[in-house]
């Protein structure tokens, strides 16, 4: 990498970051590009988060995404924020131009989805009801899906949630429900979506929030865990011969639409998803 005084500076601002495996993706794309941009991680402690945002805009900082515990805090720093984000109520993207924050969480799982199939028209379950869940179950709505039903262990979380995606007036139907019931739905859906922590690493014999006699062969099954690869979920669903969608995925793409939220380019996908196998060791 070429740091010279015209070198563009974006980065991640969180606490902590030192494992975030966004600085070797992104670099990785301004190298193959030939772009004179630099990706840093900053560990901003939560007392200094507003002191960091205006530094960075008189720093002439060009985009930074941001990481727990920030996504919430931050939106009161800025001047503006998309009409998703401001949905979801947190942002993992600013970019400076105009001080705006984006949520790329949820456009990144819809992405990743639509590598196997379509959202629109389609019955989705959504398993959990945290950040990651509102953040892709508003996208959901957005790109047309027909019904989105909400699975938590705490169903008043679940329907504060549904009613909530409910009010936008994106999507008509919305139901929520206990986790536990989650066999009774698969059946009737096309996309299962989890968004819980059940089988990250290294809780990797969790056992699945559904197993592979409750799916069936035109069910796609998206899980938002990345580490291990092949949750405990997805080996359900390929047993089951339904389709997985893999979590690193999501990762990839939240930041391929940051990338060009900040420059203007579409970002160059392959050379992004080489660097983010390589950071993960696969």
């Amino acid at each position: 990498m070429n740091i010279k005084g015209s070198t563009n500076i974006v980065g991640l601002i969180g606490h902590p970051v030192e494992h975030s495996f966004s600085p070797p993706m992104h670099n990785a794309a301004f190298e193959a590009l030939g772009m004179d941009y630099a990706y840093v991680a900053f560990d901003v402690d939560p007392s200094n988060l507003k002191s960091a945002i205006e530094g960075a805009r008189a720093l002439n900082i060009k985009g930074f995404n941001v990481t727990i515990p920030h996504k919430i805090e931050v939106m009161q720093y800025l001047d503006e924020l998309d009409e998703i984000a401001e949905l979801i109520g947190a942002v993992n993207t600013i970019d400076f131009k105009n001080l705006k924050g984006y949520n790329t969480d949820g456009i990144g799982a819809i992405r990743a989805i639509e590598e196997v199939s379509t959202v629109k028209n389609k019955d989705v379950v959504v398993a959990g009801a945290g950040g990651a869940s509102r953040a892709i179950s508003f996208y959901l709505a957005k790109f047309g899906a027909n019904s989105i039903t909400i699975l938590n262990r705490n169903v008043d979380k679940a329907r504060s949630l549904a009613l909530d995606i409910s009010d936008s007036d994106l999507i008509s139907e919305v139901k929520a429900d206990s986790i536990s019931n989650i066999s009774g739905y698969l059946n009737d859906s096309q996309i299962l979506v989890d968004t819980t922590p059940l089988g990250m690493h290294p809780h990797v014999g969790d056992e699945p929030i559904a197993a592979a006699e409750d799916m069936h062969e035109d069910l796609v099954v998206f899980d938002a865990v990345y580490n291990p690869n092949e949750t405990v979920l997805l080996k359900q669903a390929i047993k089951a011969g339904a389709k997985p969608v893999y979590g690193i995925k999501m990762l990839l793409y939240q930041g391929v639409e940051s990338f060009k939220i900040w420059t203007g380019q579409d970002a160059p996908v392959d050379v992004m998803e080489k660097a983010l196998n390589e950071y993960l060791g696969r």
